[in-house]
């Protein structure tokens, strides 16, 4: 027992043995440590900029969708260039970039 005396007591106390003994559990071994709790704050961070990406794109079509509504030669012009319509007397020609 003479190499406990070189302990100091502190280290010894049942409390600070307990309190260490949970840390390491809660930081390691717990289903909810703490390199999980930092992949899920990332993962948090990513999905935030996408909603507000998202939300952007949403206002952007919203816009677009209103513009239609209102004037309808916008509406031919968005068929004419995007979904390549055309009028039974008229020929389309497509010219690749």
């Amino acid at each position: 027992m003479q190499f406990l005396s070189f302990i100091p007591s502190w280290l010894k106390n049942k409390y600070f043995l307990a309190l260490t003994f949970f840390c390491g559990w809660m930081l390691f071994f717990d289903h909810n440590d703490i390199f999980l709790q930092s992949r899920r704050h990332r993962e948090l961070k990513d999905l935030q900029v996408r909603k507000e990406y998202y939300q952007d794109q949403i206002k952007q079509t919203q816009k677009e969708v209103e513009s239609l509504r209102i004037n309808t030669s916008s509406l031919e012009k968005l068929a004419r260039e995007r979904y390549l319509m055309k009028k039974d007397n008229e020929d389309l020609y497509v010219i690749p970039e």
